[in-house]
């Protein structure tokens, strides 16, 4: 018979599932609090450890759909994530020994930033034809190269898979329509949890049991996420709000908890 602390993890997995099949981000730091506050795990490292190697697994299960869907780019992916793997390192080494709590409020400071950037039209064409080749390198490849490191750097730093930084990023450095740039940004999301997790597991700071039971319910989740995203992409606009205002709530949320602890700390 399961504990209700599993039944808890398995919901929290396919809550993040569905929120990374849909909109490509916002799943681990959406993992964090749910495994703090809804299955109870003490410490926010662990909790952030946990969620890192979850949700790249949940990523990975989720890139397969996209895949299918031919909404990967996989030259851009292979270059920002190579970029993005040294950052990651980096800024998971630095957060180690910050307080785990003071990294939540801040993190959600900055997802309410880019949440409002990502409800602002876009004043740029989508490139729905865009390609890494020889003819478009020059162009494409240091803007892929700085976005990459850049964005590696602050999800190793946060202990986050990064999908909700990536996606505007993808889509800045190369124009890329949003359902593109989610489906390629999974591919990050993946290799940087991944690096991010490598990083806390050496320290001890992955609890490997939550971690399978989270993944359970976050390929599930996946799945559905993914369906409700194919829908949403033929609505001009819809796919790009629901990206927006759910990175804002959360945020809003995190800082709020974080901000709390901080102060009565």
């Amino acid at each position: 018979m399961m504990a209700a602390a599993d039944i808890m993890t398995i919901l929290a997995g396919g809550i993040v599932g569905v929120v990374l099949g849909l909109i490509g981000g916002g799943g681990s730091v959406l993992a964090v609090p749910l495994l703090v506050y809804g299955v109870g795990v003490a410490s926010p490292h662990v909790a952030i450890g946990t969620s890192a190697i979850a949700v790249s697994a949940s990523a990975l299960a989720n890139l397969l759909a996209h895949w299918r869907a031919r909404n990967v780019s996989w030259r851009c992916a292979a270059v920002f994530s190579l970029a993005g793997v040294a950052g990651a390192y980096i800024g998971s080494t630095i957060a180690k020994a910050v307080d785990g709590q003071r990294l939540l409020a801040l993190f959600g400071l900055l997802m309410i930033v880019v949440g409002v950037a990502m409800l602002r039209k876009p004043r740029r064409v989508e490139n729905h034809d865009v390609r890494l080749t020889y003819a478009t390198a020059t162009k494409l490849v240091p803007h892929l190269v700085a976005t990459g490191l850049g964005i590696g750097g602050l999800s190793g730093f946060f202990g986050i898979g990064g999908g909700f930084l990536i996606v505007p990023g993808l889509m800045a450095a190369t124009g890329m329509p949003i359902m593109r740039a989610i489906g390629t940004s999974l591919v990050s999301v993946t290799i940087f949890g991944a690096t991010t997790a490598s990083n806390y597991a050496v320290s001890g700071l992955v609890n490997w049991r939550l971690a399978s039971i989270f993944i359970i319910g976050g390929i599930g989740g996946g799945f559905i996420g993914v369906a409700i995203g194919k829908t949403l992409s033929h609505q001009k606009g819809v796919l790009r709000v629901v990206f927006g205002v759910t990175v804002v709530a959360v945020g809003l949320y995190v800082s709020a908890r974080g901000l709390s602890h901080w102060i009565n700390a």
